[in-house]
């Protein structure tokens, strides 16, 4: 079933009720986190180790194409330029082969999704260039277009979060150590967000885990 409101409608359903239907397999609740495994490796593990052992669900890493940054760090995941399903654990196709394979056996699949920023600039190494998926951006003058964002789908003015984490405002509409924040206020941000959801539940995830979102 395909989800057809808005981000924030979604996100309050889903912790109103969401953690009461985990979509998984009867006498089954344990969720392993496979951070960075390639998709293929996780679809082995569905069949050869999870399934056998009654294994609910395996958490992934964030699907979405990122920047790639020097050293390739385990952080630059969580740095989206696009929302493309390409990145160093597989592309697409990978993905719906590794979730046909774990469904089949009673392994639900649950990614990490960012829906409240995109990539950070230059103050944090990188000022653009091509994403894992080959895709174009340049965060310091807020452009994205393998979205497509422009400045206008972003909170201004950019300012940074208070390290006191004191001011709900402040920590929902700045950018967390130089991420760039979408402004989730605007109905095209949220349909994006909820186009890449619906995209991630066709290719048969049964929920996501949501990073960084503040929601009161």
């Amino acid at each position: 079933m395909k989800l057809i409101c808005a981000v924030i409608v979604v996100a309050y359903a889903l912790f109103a009720s969401g953690q009461h239907n985990p979509n998984q397999w009867p006498n089954r609740s344990v969720i392993v986190h496979l951070f960075e495994w390639k998709y293929k490796d996780i679809a082995e593990e569905c069949e050869n180790f999870l399934a056998p052992n009654g294994f609910a669900g395996v958490q992934t890493s964030v699907p979405l194409e990122n920047r790639i940054t020097p050293g390739r760090p385990w952080h630059e995941r969580y740095q989206p330029v696009s929302y493309k399903f390409e990145t160093r654990s597989g592309n697409e196709a990978a993905f719906l082969d590794m979730s046909r394979r774990c469904n089949a056996v009673g392994v639900r699949i649950y990614p990490d999704i960012i829906i409240n920023h995109m990539s950070a600039g230059s103050g944090r190494g990188w000022a653009g260039g091509i994403g894992t998926g080959g895709s174009q951006s340049n965060p310091d003058i807020l452009e994205f277009p393998a979205v497509p964002y422009g400045p206008s789908d972003f909170n201004q003015p950019q300012c940074g979060i208070d390290p006191c984490y004191c001011n709900v405002e402040n920590i929902r509409n700045c950018n967390l150590v130089g991420l760039t924040d979408l402004a989730l206020s605007k109905q095209w941000v949220r349909d994006q967000a909820v186009e890449m959801m619906n995209r991630l539940v066709d290719l048969g995830v049964a929920g996501f885990r949501v990073d960084t979102v503040k929601v009161s």
